[in-house]
């Protein structure tokens, strides 16, 4: 078994270490396995640890749950993907909480070009469900590689999956609970055709209930995916306005459709809109403007190449460039594991280079070429 994989699903099993203290344990220790091995003394000085946090981590049980789930995840053909996977979702590792692992059943592409998510009341009306319904159907017309991202609830979330796979886009559910059941029961059977050409996301483990704060987690995983939060409908206080506000902060683009100034699902995007929390969308052209996404055939045109390596590059600096070249986004674990340098040395070459203004640090110890 793969000691990675094995520690850092580990890790999201330790009560009381969220996204966020995790990448403090590992900014401070190396790595997931460095953390399980520390001695338990030393464990409790590092900032927001202390003796309880630190017992948990020693807690055999921890390790022998994420062998369980590694073993669930290969019987049911269940992808894991970790935060410095390449697969991972690129969009998602930008936020500061995004999820150490996530379990994904399916076979949509994660970092597709265009992925927007869909939420709004469980209680839709006929306007909520024939406004999303040709949303969904504009937006395939104009670009058919949309990937529409929902909560598999009842309402506006089954609507828009529905009219997905309708229309041919890939579409993908975010859950609240482990892939070893699905919630609702009644969506049983359109949780399985999205299999197919989108899938079943969650950052729960197996033998996890759809508990009430369980929504209100995976509602990040929600609005972190995509380029843009649709609020269809939504009574002035739900599901719907917590992720609208997570995307808000994320500085993701968030629409609102507007509506009757009495209705009560209408309230809540009317209230995004008044507090300029989120832009007015009547249809789906003033998505695809706001997004700029009808300037981006022209911007791909074939510019002139640049050089990628200058004459006086080392051989460790061409490696480096040569991968952040091909990858695009790469974590500084995964390029300590594709260079086989010693972190210390690739540290050095990383910063050489960004002083040189060739490559630039993202959040969450990401790099990128310039």
């Amino acid at each position: 078994m793969n000691d990675s994989l094995l520690y850092t699903i580990a890790l999201t099993m330790v009560n009381g270490v969220g996204g966020v203290l995790s990448r403090q344990l590992l900014n401070s220790l190396g790595d997931a396995k460095s953390i399980f091995q520390e001695k338990r003394q030393l464990l409790e000085r590092i900032p927001g640890i202390g003796s309880i946090l630190a017992a948990e981590i020693k807690n055999p049980e921890v390790l022998r749950r994420a062998e369980q789930e590694i073993r669930f995840a290969e019987q049911e053909q269940i992808d894991i993907l970790l935060w410095d996977d390449e697969n991972y979702p690129t969009r998602l590792r930008e936020c500061p909480d995004a999820p150490l692992a996530l379990y994904y059943k399916g076979n949509g592409n994660l970092n597709t070009r265009h992925i927007i998510s869909v939420v709004g009341t469980r209680h839709a009306t006929h306007y909520g469900q024939e406004t999303t319904a040709r949303l969904i159907e504009d937006l395939a017309a104009a670009f058919p590689d949309t990937m529409v991202v929902s909560g598999l609830a009842y309402g506006i979330d089954i609507c828009a999956h529905r009219q997905a796979l309708a229309c041919g886009l890939p579409t993908v559910a975010v859950l609240a609970h482990g892939l070893d059941r699905i919630y609702p029961f009644a969506h049983r059977h359109i949780a399985n055709e999205m299999l197919a050409k989108g899938g079943l996301l969650t950052d729960f483990p197996s033998e996890t209930n759809p508990d009430r704060p369980n929504f209100l987690k995976r509602n990040r995983i929600i609005a972190g995916l995509s380029e843009a939060t649709l609020v269809i409908e939504s009574a002035e206080k739900g599901g719907s306005l917590v992720t609208a506000d997570i995307a808000f902060s994320y500085d993701r683009e968030v629409f609102a459709c507007p509506g009757r100034i009495h209705d009560l699902y209408s309230a809540g995007c009317n209230q995004l809109i008044r507090h300029n929390k989120a832009a007015l969308l009547s249809s789906a052209q003033d998505l695809i403007e706001a997004l700029g996404w009808q300037h981006e055939d022209k911007q791909r045109k074939p510019q002139q190449t640049e050089l990628l390596f200058s004459e006086s590059d080392s051989s460790e600096i061409q490696q480096v460039l040569q991968i952040l070249q091909d990858q695009d986004e790469v974590h500084i674990n995964q390029l300590t594991k594709l260079t086989g340098f010693p972190v210390q040395q690739l540290t050095n070459i990383l910063f050489e280079l960004e002083m040189d203004g060739r490559i630039r640090t993202l959040p969450g110890n990401m790099y990128k070429r310039k």
